[in-house]
């Protein structure tokens, strides 16, 4: 198979299904790409039914394009990131891994057109956290949860914003951003640094006032960014991790219990912001709804980070008690998103944090908007008795 081949099997399967995320191909599989959160056969012109080892190997191998790093860290780590892209019309974030003795191969759709805060519609405390001179931002959440979307869409308000040098270590550049009242260097992983520990280190060197880390995976890239951020910079990164409690922890899980009080006083004074993202299905299956954690930096949250939670102090209850600087927990989302009947209720109950506190706040929003409890029939009494 050669490159254009692969491309229009690739042109092919974006064109199939609307809101397309991945392209998946996998061994004994047809071509499949997930669309709204769910996998979706691809038929094409090529009339591939069952994908074959040769075949996916092929794919791979015009994907990798004889780099000899990422071919060594597929076969010393069983599986490798990069990007591809096809003209300049699409671009795609690739982990290629082994499974069963053979190769397989997931293909994240990336925009071609930078993010921005408002056409996401995220919260106006976004607006806030640009406005951020130094210290450490944290997006959070599994793969797949739009946390380099978010990040992309802070950089762009501030390259729109400020007159400032950012510069991104990232695997690999998803968005491409242009100079505007920032400068921007974008450095990518195997191709411009060798690792993030020393990115990071040399990022210091290069006078920026912003640095982008794209993931924050180890003890060494922990304590550069904290540096970082005390002598003045504004660093951005992401980790996986499902909320603000559990970003903490990993962190500190990555350092020897006698170096613990003394990394909970420096990220209590340096980490700004911490939001956490889930992705949800849209109660008219029209895609998926964006749901947030977010906590900012006062007083409570320093005291919880530097001695820790306890029956009285805790990350759930400082960021429910936040909500009038613009803070929210899981479930104060999940509630707004189903009282705007974005999500349902199965959903809202699905992935709520405290469920039999989210249920019963359904139940109220549901009093409040004329609806009594169902009957046996599964009707529900509405508003035409509201009427008369």
């Amino acid at each position: 198979m050669r490159k254009p081949e692969l491309d229009a099997i690739l042109k092919s399967m974006v064109e199939s299904h609307q809101g397309i995320s991945d392209l998946i191909f996998a061994v004994g599989r047809p071509l499949q790409v997930e669309a709204q959160g769910v996998l979706q056969t691809v038929r094409t012109p090529h009339n591939i039914l069952a994908l074959t080892p040769t075949q996916i190997e092929r794919i791979a191998l015009n994907i990798l394009r004889d780099d000899r790093r990422l071919i060594g860290d597929l076969l010393r780590h069983g599986s490798c990131d990069c990007g591809y892209g096809v003209d300049d019309r699409m671009r795609f974030r690739v982990n290629i891994f082994r499974q069963r003795g053979n190769w397989a191969i997931v293909m994240r759709r990336l925009q071609m057109d930078t993010p921005t805060i408002q056409a996401l519609n995220l919260p106006p405390i976004f607006l806030d956290m640009v406005e951020e001179k130094n210290g450490l931002i944290l997006v959070t959440g599994a793969t797949g949860s739009g946390k380099t979307t978010t990040l992309a869409s802070l950089l762009n308000e501030i390259n729109r914003t400020r007159s400032v040098h950012i510069v991104t270590l990232e695997d690999p550049i998803e968005f491409i951003h242009r100079h505007q009242k920032a400068t921007f260097n974008q450095r990518e992983l195997g191709a411009d640094f060798d690792s993030y520990p020393t990115g990071l280190l040399a990022a210091l060197r290069q006078a920026p006032k912003v640095i982008l880390v794209g993931e924050i995976r180890n003890r060494a890239t922990v304590e550069i960014a904290l540096t970082a951020a005390e002598t003045g910079h504004l660093v951005l990164s992401t980790i996986h991790t499902i909320d603000a409690g559990q970003s903490i922890s990993r962190i500190l899980g990555m350092f020897n219990r006698d170096e613990e009080k003394q990394l909970r006083l420096r990220l209590s004074e340096m980490l700004r912001y911490v939001v956490s993202q889930r992705l949800a299905p849209k109660r008219d299956g029209g895609g998926r709804q964006l749901l947030m954690e977010i906590m900012g930096n006062s007083l409570r949250t320093r005291e919880a980070i530097a001695l820790g939670e306890n029956e009285g102090r805790n990350f759930y209850d400082i960021i429910q008690d936040g909500a009038t600087y613009g803070w929210m927990t899981f479930d104060q989302c999940i509630l707004r998103a189903y009282e705007s009947e974005a999500i349902s209720e199965e959903t809202a109950y699905l992935y709520a944090t405290r469920k039999g506190i989210v249920q019963r706040q359904i139940d109220q929003i549901k009093k409040q908007q004329g609806y009594s409890p169902e009957t046996s029939t599964g009707l529900r009494l509405d508003g035409i008795f509201k009427k008369k």
